[in-house]
């Protein structure tokens, strides 16, 4: 079952646990050396995947003031491939267009995933640049109000 919560309906044991596996896959897997957490976490809203005391994926949705932004999104190494990626993505897309309906959803996107976001409606807004030395995408999603 996905698990969505504000950072302060998150228990001390998950914020740790987010912390941590959050570590493991953007600062030590991909070895970058930068502030991993900030100060969206207060203020984002908080997706997840645990089974029994298992966590399977992350990612995190920032509030803006006139859009919303996807980032942090990771699956574990030993749970990949799994479809974890696809659910994760759905259920925060979804989870947008029901509490933020017409406000687009922005994303930083590593270069090798565009065509995997575009299968989401994900447009390219920007040339691909160098964000800790990763190449990066900006694409956004227009979602569209009946």
């Amino acid at each position: 079952m996905w698990i969505i919560k504000t950072f302060e309906e998150l228990t001390s044991n998950e914020i740790h646990r987010i912390y941590k596996e959050r570590t493991v896959v953007f600062v030590v897997e991909q070895d970058c050396a930068y502030q991993e957490v900030d100060d969206n976490d207060l203020t984002s809203i908080h997706f997840f995947k645990q089974i029994d005391n298992t966590f399977m994926a992350y990612a995190r949705l920032i509030i803006e003031p006139n859009s919303t932004r996807i980032g942090r999104v990771l699956v574990p190494k030993e749970h990949r491939k799994n479809g974890l990626g696809h659910e994760i993505l759905t259920v925060m897309l979804d989870y947008t267009d029901q509490h933020y309906p017409g406000l687009p959803v922005n994303a930083q996107a590593q270069a090798y995933l565009q065509n995997y976001y575009a299968s989401f409606g994900f447009q390219p807004i920007s040339d691909i640049y160098l964000e800790d030395n990763i190449p990066h995408i900006d694409m956004v999603k227009v979602n569209l109000t009946d």
